[in-house]
């Protein structure tokens, strides 16, 4: 009974609602305990050693990056949480590095995408996400980058995100320009840049 109440104190003093397995086993506590607490419906287990409080309010955006820390929030995705498109995503995208391989990941809704290693972690920023928690996603300039690269992005999308990229006052063309060259995108680019500018 020792052990509930001390995980119950260290879900009080959670401000978003959740716990790990691992945090309890630091604490020096059985992590059975964790299983009691879903079966009587105080918890619910979000996914492999994490655990939400029931009547914590969900944050899928959070949740997922908590499930999956090696997963940043990119394309479609990126540009509704940047304020570049108002199509709520009918499915994350969520880009990972090469050879990361998580076997739960293909059972998410999550739309993935892999890129080398040195393309992984450049222009990333951290924002809050709809609920306020933070959240890591790609910045604006590499979202951009990003949807002329692949394929299946809406052009509709695309074409409104580049107008009001290219009418907004935070517009960082160098970088942009930078980010192109890297990711090979650089003549797109220059074609959306020519006749918006």
């Amino acid at each position: 009974m020792i052990d509930k109440e001390k995980i119950k104190e260290l879900l009080e003093a959670s401000p978003d609602g959740t716990i790990t397995a691992e945090r309890v086993t630091a604490a020096g506590l059985h992590r059975s305990i964790l299983q009691e607490l879903v079966e009587n419906g105080e918890l619910y287990r979000f996914g492999r050693g994490l655990y939400v409080r029931s009547n914590a309010w969900e944050d899928d955006f959070y949740l997922l990056q908590r499930k999956y820390g090696r997963g940043i929030y990119s394309h479609d995705t990126a540009l509704y949480l940047l304020g570049y498109s108002d199509r709520t995503p009918a499915q994350y995208t969520m880009t990972f590095p090469k050879g990361y391989n998580s076997p739960s990941l293909k059972q998410e809704s999550i739309n993935i995408k892999r890129v080398v290693p040195e393309n992984y972690s450049f222009g990333v920023i951290e924002l809050r996400s709809p609920c306020g928690n933070p959240i890591r996603v790609y910045d604006l300039e590499r979202t951009l980058c990003d949807i002329l690269r692949g394929s299946g992005s809406d052009i509709q999308i695309v074409g409104a995100a580049m107008k009001k990229y290219a009418a907004s006052k935070e517009r960082d063309i160098h970088k942009l320009m930078q980010y192109a060259d890297q990711l090979r995108v650089k003549p797109k680019v220059l074609r959306y840049m020519e006749v918006l500018l």
